[in-house]
């Protein structure tokens, strides 16, 4: 992509885009959302190109599926190359070896020091979908605890294990039976009150008084949480609250899943984020960045826990997709070729410098986290209250588009900026997304 032809980005779109904006309005349902009115002709790296020849920074990538850049090249090659062989065979009837390869490349990139098998599907939902399955017929239990804050997916059980209601839940009811929150570890919004390290991790230990008052753990088959909660605001936990609660479960023969569909393949500079807190997961699902912009997602795990199911138990007729197999295996070609890990963390490094500066500037900020390149600022009315901010973000989300830097918001009050742009992102246009979101900041907080 070599420009915009002199045009600057403007918020709205233009006249290509008003015409299939139309076409849209007719013919796709009402519930499927965008954030920016404009329909896109050209993606590569970080820079993404409308139908009327605009260009904007992308600092969502496809909400995390494209953590090493649109349209990288390996990705672009082994699709083509696949698609030159076969593109379906359905691995049920007909196996291929693409599927048998990232298999065990999974295996290898997942901790921990044991036997491992991995399953493939379609999309992150099928992949937790199919962890309940699995932990339920391991264990022959069949409660499911889940954390507030969490989002797992759109499906009638993956949405029952979410927790914003709104616009995930509302009105979908009845939801699974089971199925049982306990409050994340959300230290800028503790829900006991207390500061870490002196709180000792109320929010992990809070599973032994559950299993007193709510539902026994003999009854319970897994906990399933997020390494970094996504939706819920990139809400980072203290450094050991995953091997308390790991310890919990294991001590009371409860497995624990985490969903690595966000956080995971180098976004926060660990090939997946579980490796942060030093705990071993019992099965892992993931999915986004996992095929490179192809859908195609993973349940991979204990090998006892994976087999626990019998043949033709789990699966699908697009599982492990060919195309998307040979899309996955560039992806961790390419992530081990060109370093990404270590380019992850620089970006983070940078990235995190600067949204420092930001928070010590504007007192619109309540808090900035984050890990790696998986950044977030939460926005509040008044430091002293935190009460939300919502409407701020909104408008600065607006300012940000109207000037070219593609952005979106998170968190149970939608009070929340989350950064996810590709982790190689050239240092340029790092800096050029940050000036542009600093200067929305500096237009809110001035009130222009």
């Amino acid at each position: 992509m070599s420009g915009n032809n002199g045009k600057s980005p403007a918020f709205g779109p233009g006249p290509k885009s008003q015409d299939l904006l139309k076409m849209r309005d007719e013919h796709v349902a009402r519930g499927i959302s965008y954030v920016l009115p404009v329909f896109i002709e050209e993606a590569n790296g970080a820079l993404l190109k409308d139908v009327d020849g605009n260009e904007y920074l992308d600092f969502t990538t496809g909400i995390g599926v494209l953590n090493i850049g649109h349209n990288h090249p390996a990705v672009i090659e082994a699709i083509k190359k696949q698609a030159d062989q076969y593109l379906h065979t359905c691995f049920m009837v007909t196996m291929y070896e693409p599927y048998v390869r990232l298999a065990a490349g999974l295996n290898k990139l997942a901790p921990g020091n044991f036997p491992k098998k991995t399953a493939l599907f379609n999309s992150g939902a099928e992949a937790v979908e199919n962890a309940v399955k699995l932990a339920r017929r391991y264990t022959k239990k069949t409660a499911l605890v889940s954390l507030e804050c969490a989002f797992h997916g759109r499906t009638l059980m993956t949405m029952t294990l979410t927790s914003k209601v709104r616009p995930y839940k509302y009105g979908f009811g009845p939801f699974a039976p089971d199925v049982y929150k306990i409050p994340s570890p959300y230290c800028y919004r503790c829900r006991f009150g207390l500061n870490y390290p002196d709180c000792n991790l109320k929010c992990a230990r809070y599973l032994e008084q559950f299993f007193a008052v709510e539902c026994t753990a003999d009854h319970v088959a897994a906990v399933i949480a997020e390494p970094i909660q996504g939706e819920g605001g990139f809400i980072v936990p203290p450094a050991d609250y995953f091997k308390v609660l790991h310890e919990i479960c294991r001590n009371n023969d409860v497995l624990l899943i985490i969903d690595e569909i966000q956080a995971g393949f180098y976004r926060t500079g660990e090939p997946l984020a579980s490796f942060h807190f030093g705990v071993d997961p019992d099965l892992i699902t993931m999915a986004k960045s996992l095929g490179g912009g192809v859908p195609i997602s993973a349940v991979t795990g204990r090998a006892e826990i994976m087999d626990a199911a019998g043949p033709g138990e789990i699966g699908g007729t697009y599982g492990g997709n060919p195309l998307a197999c040979s899309a996955a295996l560039a992806v961790l070609e390419a992530t081990e070729k060109e370093n990404i890990a270590e380019r992850a963390k620089e970006t983070g490094r940078l990235a995190a410098a600067r949204l420092d500066q930001m928070a010590e500037k504007y007192k619109l900020i309540g808090e900035h986290r984050g890990l790696g390149a998986m950044r977030a600022l939460e926005l509040v009315k008044d430091r002293q209250t935190k009460e939300p901010a919502p409407e701020a973000a909104k408008k600065i989300i607006k300012r940000c588009h109207e000037n070219g830097l593609v952005i979106i918001t998170s968190g149970i009050f939608s009070n929340v900026i989350r950064l996810l742009m590709p982790v190689n992102i050239p240092v340029e246009q790092l800096n050029k997304g940050m000036d542009i979101l600093e200067r929305a900041l500096a237009a809110e907080e001035g009130g222009n």
